[in-house]
């Protein structure tokens, strides 16, 4: 009987340990398969990587001219609103070369190279910036377009395609027989020829704060392409940079590192701001979906999406502004609740609600205030065909308030040829309420010459009542008689 036992478990025994060899044998292949797929180190040419870098260092000669000529054409393909000129002035933009020389050159202990790499880098900053200022500057035509004005807000995205294409650019640089078509899709993604024209561009027009958006964001782009240049060196094991003295190598290791650190500190801290402050705008876009954008209007109010304005302002005075049109207003004990709801998001408690309503049917008031609202807000409007459909919309509400326009001017000389008792005539909308509705009535007063019989005055003003609601087509006009 033992013995049968123990024919039973000899052969589990046997599968057990050859199933277990079967899957470290496919543990083996797999990390042998992603292995091939990811190494990069064999393939790579350090020399051939450094000095290619350190040749596109120089900024000086031919390169000086190729970057004032991209610098013009970006500029005019932001002030056409071009995206095809603007990629065009990118691709032939000599901006990369400095970045990647101070990342190589922070990895290696290159301070040499940092040392240059840091001049041409300032002389190409500043001679970008006097070459698009000049241009806006001189140009007739400065529109604020959405191609200039989507450089002066970054945000998380910013960070991510700066950082991601940095790598695939020095990944790419790195490998034997340099991939052409990847420095290119880099040089349009991180796309640092654009902000430095907005910078010239606010500038010229007076406007600073575009100028510092957009400076903050060549700012990421830098500071993110030349940390990724930094990691990626560092991974491929590029030698370090060998000085007799061995006190001064110490020194440069100490420098480098120190710098590394410095760079790398504004980097973290500014990837952690817009990273807060997409976290906020997603929350406001949510709270958003559950109030207001499904509030139901009972009759001409609507709400303006467009003009509605999320701000982070670094945390410390965060601002969700609401902007609805029409006589209809939103009662005050909703927007209590919206408030109260808004406090639910662990993000937007601090954050101030203001709702902005429209309640008269003044068409010159309104368009006065949906103008200033639209340059207040334009920034924000960054995608062309919503601008004009915003456009639209609100033209076509003026154009059916035009209809209601008094032609008073017309109207008063008839008055005057018909009626020859009036001293004066006067024309204004009254708004009443029975704490139902709102209504906007025309009420024209008019002003009798001295010696006229009350009951006289009574009945011309019956017929001049009669007549302006037959000549104006408008049964709510009320006349009245000047006190």
């Amino acid at each position: 009987m033992d013995q049968l036992d123990q024919d039973n478990i000899t052969p589990t025994s046997d599968s057990g340990d050859e199933v277990k060899k079967d899957f470290k044998g496919l543990l083996g292949s797999i990390r042998k398969f992603l292995s091939d797929l990811l190494e990069i180190r064999t393939n790579t040419d350090a020399v051939a990587t450094k000095d290619s870098i350190i040749a596109d260092i120089p900024f000086k000669g031919h390169t000086s001219w190729i970057l004032i000529c991209s610098i013009f054409i970006a500029s005019v393909g932001l002030n056409a609103n071009s995206t095809a000129v603007v990629i065009g002035a990118m691709l032939i933009s000599p901006l990369m070369g400095p970045i990647l020389g101070m990342g190589m050159s922070l990895a290696i202990n290159d301070i040499d190279t940092l040392r240059r790499s840091l001049k041409n880098f300032t002389v190409m900053v500043v001679l970008s910036v006097i070459t698009a200022f000049l241009f806006f500057y001189l140009f007739p035509l400065r529109d604020e377009s959405s191609e200039l004005l989507a450089r002066t807000q970054p945000d998380i995205r910013d960070v991510l395609i700066a950082f991601f294409g940095g790598l695939a650019l020095v990944i790419a640089r790195a490998k034997k027989g340099t991939i052409a078509s990847v420095i290119f899709g880099v040089a349009i993604a991180t796309a640092l020829m654009p902000p430095l024209c907005t910078v010239g561009f606010g500038l010229a027009i007076g406007k600073p704060w575009y100028a510092a958006g957009a400076m903050y964001l060549f700012i990421i782009n830098t500071i993110f392409i030349g940390l990724a240049t930094f990691l990626v060196i560092k991974f491929l094991r590029f030698p370090m940079v060998r000085y007799a003295n061995s006190q001064r190598r110490r020194f440069i290791a100490r420098v480098a590192s120190l710098t590394g650190i410095l760079v790398m500190i504004p980097a973290g801290f500014t990837f952690y701001q817009v990273f807060q402050e997409s976290l906020f705008k997603k929350q406001a876009q949510e709270f958003l979906r559950e109030t207001i954008e499904v509030y139901q209007f009972n009759s001409e109010g609507r709400y303006v999406d467009n003009l509605t304005k999320i701000e982070y302002n670094d945390g410390e005075s965060p601002l969700i502004e609401l902007v609805c049109m029409g006589d209809e207003l939103i009662p005050e004990n909703i927007v209590n609740t919206w408030r109260t709801q808004k406090n639910q998001y662990s993000r937007l408690r601090d954050a101030q609600l203001n709702l902005i309503q429209g309640g008269r049917d003044d068409s010159e008031e309104k368009f006065n205030y949906v103008s200033e609202l639209y340059e207040r807000n334009k920034a924000d409007l960054l995608n062309k065909d919503e601008q004009i459909r915003l456009l639209k919309e609100e033209v076509e509400n003026w154009t059916k308030n035009a209809g209601k326009q008094i032609p008073f001017n017309d109207i008063s000389k008839e008055a005057r040829i018909n009626y020859e008792n009036i001293a004066g005539l006067s024309f204004a909308y009254k708004i009443q309420t029975d704490f139902n509705k709102l209504d906007t009535i025309p009420v024209f007063e008019v002003k009798w010459k001295d010696g006229i019989r009350q009951n006289q005055k009574e009945d011309e003003a019956k017929k001049i009542g009669t007549w302006l609601k037959l000549r104006l087509q408008d049964t709510t006009i009320v006349v009245k008689e000047v006190d």
